[in-house]
């Protein structure tokens, strides 16, 4: 439908009317004295819908598993379906499903929140979603993210320090749960921008909802930059790293983890000066990390994994300023 404007009449003493465009009206088909809903925007503008009130639409998408004979790209296309907001997910097959492809499924399910197998067969299953966004606010999703993935890579440096494996691997696991919570974010952020009804009963604008789905992501990256130290840990094994080395690198670290902390605080606080601050103190972080000294030039296993650590406590610090970005832009 295109562009049109309306003039306002008044009617009676105070009363003022717009009429409504009769296509829009037919396709909803509203009759007389039919009871529509008026949204106020807070960017002022007035948003008129035939939905009273939010109802649960249930949106079904179909999978064929022969369509994606790998494995990869099977759960791909399920994560898909799923942050894109369908609420039911039904895989079919022409024939029994392979033994790879139901543990692809009960993948899904396990690190998705809200999904759960409720019917299936040799060569069918059903999978509905069972979690109300609303039950599931942003905040408490956001804040749990940042106490994960602070953990995650305090955990990793003091597996460094000490060697540990176990530790390290424990990390690794870790990632799953920074996973859950953002694909949880994508698909309420996905919901939120086609119900603007639901998008306001969470107590969100459209804007506060993408900026959730950005910060959640570079909280996702951090994960994964965690995870590269732990893993950089289990390549060095019995390699003992000297104590100078490990003060350094536990002490870029720290730093790194003070930007993420100050930019959880500017979030919670909604301080843009203690924003601004944490992207200033960017440039402090990789001066550090340059400084790093260690021997590089006999480009041994050791040597690229040490490297290796250091560029992800940059990059985690990097991150928190690109979080601290778009605090700043929100409360603008």
């Amino acid at each position: 439908m295109s562009f049109q404007t309306r003039k306002v009449q008044k009617t009676g003493g105070s009363s003022y009317i717009i009429s409504l465009p009769k296509a829009w009206i037919d396709k909803h088909s509203i009759e007389k004295n039919a009871t529509l809903g008026i949204l106020s925007q807070p960017d002022g503008n007035l948003l008129i819908t035939p939905q009273i009130e939010t109802i649960e639409i249930l949106k079904t998408k179909e999978i064929i598993a022969e369509d994606f004979p790998d494995n990869n790209f099977l759960f791909r296309a399920l994560i898909g379906a799923y942050i894109m907001g369908f609420s039911v997910i039904i895989i079919k097959s022409s024939i029994k499903f392979e033994p790879h492809i139901r543990d692809t499924i009960r993948k899904f399910t396990q690190i998705a929140i809200g999904p759960e197998i409720e019917e299936e067969s040799s060569n069918y299953i059903k999978i509905k979603d069972l979690v109300n966004p609303r039950e599931m606010p942003f905040e408490k999703t956001i804040r749990r993210m940042f106490i994960l993935v602070q953990n995650m890579h305090e955990e990793a440096i003091k597996a460094l320090k000490t060697g540990d494996i176990i530790l390290a691997e424990e990390v690794i696991k870790s990632d799953n749960d920074v996973d859950r919570l953002h694909y949880l974010i994508m698909r309420q952020v996905s919901i939120a921008l086609s119900d603007i009804i639901l998008c306001q009963k969470m107590g969100i604008t459209l804007e506060e909802a993408v900026h959730f789905q950005q910060i959640s992501r570079f909280l996702e990256r951090i994960a994964d930059h965690a995870v590269k130290i732990s893993k950089n840990v289990i390549n060095l094994g019995t390699h003992e790293i000297d104590k100078k080395l490990n003060d350094q690198i536990e002490s870029a670290s720290n730093f790194s983890l003070e930007l993420l902390n100050r930019s959880l605080d500017a979030w919670l606080q909604k301080d843009i000066n203690l924003a601004n601050q944490s992207i200033e103190l960017i440039r402090d972080l990789i001066s550090t990390t340059e400084k790093i000294s260690f021997d590089s030039s006999n480009n041994t296993e050791s040597s690229i994994a040490i490297g290796y650590v250091i560029e992800s406590i940059r990059r985690t610090g990097e991150y928190a300023g690109d979080i601290s970005e778009i605090i700043i832009n929100n409360l603008i």
